[in-house]
């Protein structure tokens, strides 16, 4: 090995420059030497993390400084790849390389980067420096310094000393970062991951990435099997939540053929799954790491960008949730132009094949996951709903089994107290036993304050084509600091105040009112606003409210719309509220009855035992809400 001589074909300058500046991610920089290994048709990639080296080794084919290897080598920026004809390794496997850079991404890691290897048992090594020396010279190893972890016939090892990036503490933190880079990692390429005793090995993870999702598209092979790993988490809900979608073809796009310097029709095939997270907590723990939030693009099994949402969101918030990756092999179809740029972190933006699939990403795939997110969160909210419904009819099932056994326990020790007190009771006297008895078991109705917490106080009776009055209301109620929690308005743009639909089935304002206020065993009534016009007396929904009020005896204040004249059962001798509705003016009322708008809204507050606004900022905020006072 003493004759050996190793020349870098390149300005010193310019490794000097590019060197230290050409890769900002630790992760990016073994990308670089790992897809190396893989061109090399390695079977096993080796990253020991050591106290001062970084060292990556595999057992690729290795370089021969005979046959002319090491002089390619370090011959930087060759093109490794210009047709079809080199796209593919002796054993079948489509490059990853292309611009012959990779090799200097050690050298954004460390100044000096120790290069070993071995080819059929011949042995060569030099120090790859971002400062060699005269004549482009680097420092030739001796061949007992040319020594492997694994490597036995064949392989390189690259070791990166006193490296200025460090690795993440934990190495399944490492291997999640290296699986953002090679998510389609085989059974044929290993990746271990070893620091001190402790290896690993970095495997794919498809279902329990899927698992975290709450919906799904998917688009090609063999990325339909996601589906079969896809669980929402709510009952009944796939169908709605996965989409299961052949690959997307854009036919005949007009590209530049390098070789027959002519613009050729070419398909772009774009495969892949984007997705949306269940929840974003607990994610990316460190700055170095790479975010759970991302939509990738991917080449021949290597990521080539790692995120275009920043090019293709709207700063939603849902798109919080979104992840996806998209493979499209044309990206670095050899007898094209090279779209990578020279750090391998993103694709020129101006190539014919990089704006259709951003395009794509941002008219089709984007608005379609955003979408389901939407729809699985409705799900979510619906079922959370269902869950504190079913809560309540348990407690209320409770109350009715404590009242039960609390009126036959009173009834009989009360009975048995008179038996025993009255040889010379008195009337009274008995009145105070059976009084001190129910004194004596009212813990038995512990039930009943929760059971009233838990129920809606407030309903907004109204027909839906009086929603604009309704909605004043409502906003007015929560000015008065009424939570919209405690209020029930079917018609309500916020779904709070609305009753909970089931993922499964629906359930209505009458089951919500039939199940809590008329076969409860709690005497808390719903107070109940009723919004009256002449559209009332044709909405049987309505009418059913005012029967159910009576029928209740509930509390109620009346607003009408129109000189519409109330009947009974509502409460009609007491005083209602008249505003009038003016096609092209809006709402408005009388100085009287304006005022009495805001009275009852503060009289509702109160009845509720909540502290209403006084009467001028209440005047004030009817006005700003649209609805006039005249004289």
């Amino acid at each position: 090995m003493a004759d050996k001589k190793y020349e870098i074909d390149i300005s010193p300058r310019i490794l000097e420059l590019l060197g230290p500046n050409l890769y900002t991610n630790i992760y990016y920089i073994l990308a670089e030497l790992i897809a190396n290994a893989y061109d090399a048709d390695a079977h096993n990639v080796w990253i020991f993390d050591d106290k001062d080296a970084i060292t990556v080794e595999d057992d690729g084919k290795g370089m021969s400084y005979e046959k002319g290897d090491i002089k390619k080598y370090l011959n930087v920026a060759e093109v490794t790849r210009t047709g079809e004809e080199d796209a593919y390794t002796p054993s079948g496997r489509k490059k990853m390389g292309r611009k012959g850079v990779g090799k200097l991404a050690a050298l954004s890691v460390s100044e000096n980067v120790v290069i070993k290897t071995i080819a059929d048992g011949e042995k060569s090594g030099f120090i790859l420096s971002r400062y060699p020396k005269e004549g482009n010279l680097l420092e030739p190893l001796t061949e007992q310094e040319v020594k492997f972890n694994k490597v036995k016939r064949h392989g390189t090892a690259v070791v990166m000393l006193k490296p200025k990036y460090t690795l993440h503490a934990t190495l399944d933190a490492v291997k999640k970062n290296l699986l953002r880079i090679f998510p389609t990692i085989g059974e044929g390429f290993k990746i271990h991951l070893i620091r001190n005793d402790e290896d690993k090995i970095v495997t794919r993870s498809d279902k329990s990435m899927v698992e975290e999702l709450c919906a799904l598209i998917t688009f090609g092979e063999p990325f339909a099997k996601y589906g079969t790993y896809f669980d929402s988490g709510i009952d009944g809900t796939k169908g709605e939540l996965l989409k299961i979608l052949p690959e997307k073809v854009f036919e005949g796009v007009e590209i530049m053929n390098n070789n027959l310097k002519e613009k050729r029709p070419y398909n772009i095939v774009v495969k892949g799954w984007i997705g949306a997270y269940k929840t974003t907590s607990n994610r990316k723990q460190v700055a170095s790491d790479f975010p759970d939030n991302f939509i990738s693009l991917y080449a021949n099994n290597k990521m080539g960008e790692f995120n275009i949402l920043p090019s293709i969101g709207q700063n939603k918030l849902n798109e919080v949730y979104v992840v996806g990756q998209l493979h499209v092999d044309i990206f670095e179809l050899s007898e094209l132009d090279d779209m990578a740029l020279s750090n391998r972190q993103g694709y020129r933006t101006d190539d014919v094949r990089y704006r259709t699939v951003i395009e794509y990403a941002r008219n089709e795939l984007l608005p379609q996951i955003l979408e389901l997110r939407t729809k699985y969160a409705s799900f979510k909210k619906a079922e959370q709903n269902k869950k504190k419904l079913d809560k309540q009819k348990e407690n209320e099932k409770k109350f009715q089994e404590q009242v039960e056994t609390f009126i036959k326990k009173t009834s009989s020790e009360a009975a048995q107290r008179m038996v025993n007190a009255f040889g010379q009771g008195t009337p009274q006297e008995a009145e105070k036993i059976i009084r001190d008895t129910i004194n004596d078991n009212s813990a038995e109705l512990g039930l009943k304050p929760r059971i009233d917490e838990a129920k809606k106080k407030l309903l907004i009776s109204h027909t839906k084509s009086d929603k604009d009055f309704a909605d004043v209301v409502y906003e007015m109620l929560l000015f008065n600091n009424i939570p919209k929690t405690d209020i029930l308005y079917t018609n309500c743009d916020d779904e709070t105040a609305r009753i909970p639909v089931g993922v499964n089935r629906k359930y209505g304002v009458y089951d919500y009112l039939r199940d809590f206020f008329v076969k409860s065993r709690s005497d808390q009534n719903i107070f109940v606003i009723f919004i009256t016009s002449l559209d009332m007396r044709n909405s049987w929904g309505a009418l059913v409210e005012v029967g159910a009020a009576w029928i209740t005896r509930s509390e109620h204040k009346i607003f009408t719309i129109n000189e519409f004249q109330p009947q009974q059962p509502l409460d009609v001798f007491s005083t209602w509220q008249t505003s009038q509705r003016i096609d092209g003016i809006g709402l408005r009322a009388d100085s009287v009855n304006f005022d009495t708008f805001c009275q009852f809204i503060e009289h509702i507050s109160r009845y509720l035992h909540y502290k209403p606004k006084g009467r001028d900022d209440n005047k004030k905020k009817l006005e700003r809400l649209g609805f006039s006072s005249v004289s």
